[in-house]
């Protein structure tokens, strides 16, 4: 665990096992310099238990410099739960979840992430009050997935406002990858802003309700790659941005929701050297954790949501101004923001 290159210094690492219901999940606190860690359950047929760890290390120190950056008082934290989500999933499985989740006494708060929805986060509840993302209660705001696709939205904006000097999306060409709940979203945000779409997805039926809302053009999952666009908008899972993929893309600028889109970080300066211009990941999709933090607090206002939403994309401004005027990769800018953000809060934080 300690010597596993992903694992980044992480307070803790707690894996869970039920026979009873067939549970196996882990759950990952990065970081609760900030505040109590929170990140989404990920639900996953993962191949080996290692490709498990490596996913809930990567995304919950993702989720630690994403709330870092937005700046709202949450540390990081992930869990992901090792099953199909469309033949695993049971009552008591989520269940079972959540007194895995009451067990850590508030270290961390749950939400939905990918293969998890709403309903199956009502379950958890149940069990534990430290769950988040739900459409029920004083304070709940439901599914996160419309304000993550919004701040996708405004910074691809802010990509093509330093790409081409305007964030007119009239005309231009995003290719899309993913058109579930955050993909959908943003493309109804850009086809309304006149946007042309070529999307693509492994779900035939979003795809096709997707392209006739939106008048997109579908193309295979691998030739998403290929076409010629503007910005590609990875919006699925991770590490698409590889070896592979890099000598493929046609693209001036990336900028998606997908959680840990670079294979590895030294992606980014590849990236730089080809002239693509990258907005990180976990500073443009950070809109649904801000939602989920205004659940958490008990007191969930939309105005201030809005507000901090757009102080986050005034933030991807900046660290895109700095990477260009500096020649640095962008990741590499908004990392160095993050780490100081956690490492300024450690020192003061009560235990």
């Amino acid at each position: 665990m300690f010597d596993h290159p992903s694992f980044d210094d992480h307070e803790g690492v707690h894996t869970f096992f039920d026979a009873a219901t067939g549970l196996r999940c882990v759950i990952a606190v990065h970081s609760t310099a900030l505040g109590p860690a929170a990140g989404g359950c990920r639900m996953w047929n993962y191949v080996t238990g290692d490709a498990m760890l490596t996913d809930v290390l990567r995304l919950s120190q993702g989720m630690s410099y994403k709330n870092a950056m937005a700046a709202i008082p949450l540390g990081g934290g992930k869990a992901v739960i090792w099953g199909d989500p469309k033949a695993g999933k049971s009552e008591d499985l989520f269940r079972a979840f959540g007194r895995a989740v009451q067990s850590l006494n508030g270290s961390y708060y749950t939400a939905e992430d990918v293969g998890v929805s709403v309903s199956d986060m009502a379950t958890v509840r149940q069990e534990t009050r430290f769950v988040a993302g739900l459409s029920e209660g004083d304070a709940a705001s439901g599914d996160p997935s419309p304000v993550t696709a919004r701040g996708v939205y405004l910074g691809i904006r802010e990509v093509a406002r330093r790409l081409f000097g305007t964030a007119d999306l009239n005309g231009r060409t995003i290719a899309v990858q993913g058109v579930g709940s955050v993909g959908g979203y943003a493309c109804d945000h850009l086809a309304a802003a006149g946007a042309r779409l070529i999307i693509t997805d492994i779900d035939a039926e979003a795809l096709a309700a997707v392209a006739k809302r939106t008048g997109a053009k579908i193309v295979a999952p691998n030739d998403i790659y290929d076409v010629d666009a503007d910005i590609f908008s990875p919006n699925a899972l991770g590490a698409v941005v590889n070896e592979k993929t890099l000598a493929r893309l046609k693209v001036k600028g990336i900028a998606g929701g997908a959680n840990n889109q670079l294979i590895v970080k030294e992606m980014g300066e590849f990236l730089r050297r080809k002239g693509i211009l990258y907005a990180p990941d976990y500073v443009i999709n950070g809109g649904g954790i801000i939602n989920v933090a205004a659940e958490i607090s008990g007191n969930y206002s939309r105005e201030w949501v809005d507000a901090t939403l757009a102080r986050l994309i005034d933030t991807l401004g900046s660290v895109l101004d700095e990477a260009l005027q500096s020649n640095q990769p962008t990741n590499y800018v908004a990392d160095r923001i993050a780490r100081s953000r956690i490492a300024a809060a450690r020192p003061g934080r009560l235990r």
